[in-house]
């Protein structure tokens, strides 16, 4: 596995390197922004960890824009930053999850671990799939239908990927927003819901009677076999 470390403070960006080097992993390390996205649209890497607090370019936008070019790796949030609405700009942006400074790197490790493995289960599937009249391409990160391609959110294919390694299976919303989100308690169970939403208006012949991506009660969602 390839490790990508964005981080301006070079003990931490040593401690970091040395530390995943000793969990096995084969990493890259960059000083700033503007190096590190350079790094992670040019080369392929399996998971970044983005310091957010760096001059000129931060880590909220190295991660708004690779996930505007389509790069889908796992990205960790390391910040000095804890407030709610700090938590939220991570997510919004892209991110995968978010470590708060100081933290132990036994943690960091364990959610390095878990972001793999959720990655390794979601990539399990062919790199296109129909969906009634709609065709997504989880390689370009696109949706067609009716003669149409547009660029889907982050979210969105991730939440496409689990459906469809799923198929025919009721998912819950807190299994969506583990594997997807990788948070328990944030961000609440609406906002799956209106991801869902989303999905239909993009997929459904009619999205208020949804046929392809439906509702089952009591335990959450389920993508119907073609």
């Amino acid at each position: 596995m390839r490790l990508l470390i964005i981080e301006d403070e070079l003990p931490m960006r040593t401690a970091l390197a040395q530390t995943m080097t000793a969990e096995g992993y084969h990493v890259s390390t960059a000083g700033d922004g503007e190096e590190g996205l350079e790094m992670a649209c040019g080369e392929s890497f399996d998971l970044v960890l983005l310091d957010v607090m760096m001059p000129g370019l931060d880590g909220y936008e190295v991660c708004r824009t690779l996930r505007k070019r389509g790069r889908e790796m796992p990205v960790l949030m390391l910040t000095a930053k804890g407030m709610v609405d700090d938590r939220v700009a991570g997510l919004d942006c892209g991110a995968d999850d978010y470590l708060v400074k100081p933290f132990s790197l036994r943690e960091l490790t364990a959610r390095v671990r878990a972001l793999l493995r959720r990655q390794e289960r979601s990539e399990a599937v062919p790199d296109q799939v129909e969906i009634g009249k709609a065709v997504i391409d989880f390689a370009a990160c696109t949706l067609t239908r009716n003669g149409e391609t547009i660029t889907l959110p982050a979210k969105e294919v991730g939440m496409l990927r689990l459906f469809v390694a799923r198929r025919g299976e009721a998912i819950s919303r807190e299994t969506i927003l583990d594997i997807v989100w990788g948070y328990h308690a944030f961000p609440s169970n609406r906002t799956v819901d209106n991801f869902v939403a989303s999905l239909r208006q993009r997929i459904e012949p009619d999205p208020a009677q949804p046929v392809h991506l439906v509702t089952v009660r009591g335990e959450g969602y389920r993508l119907n076999p073609a």
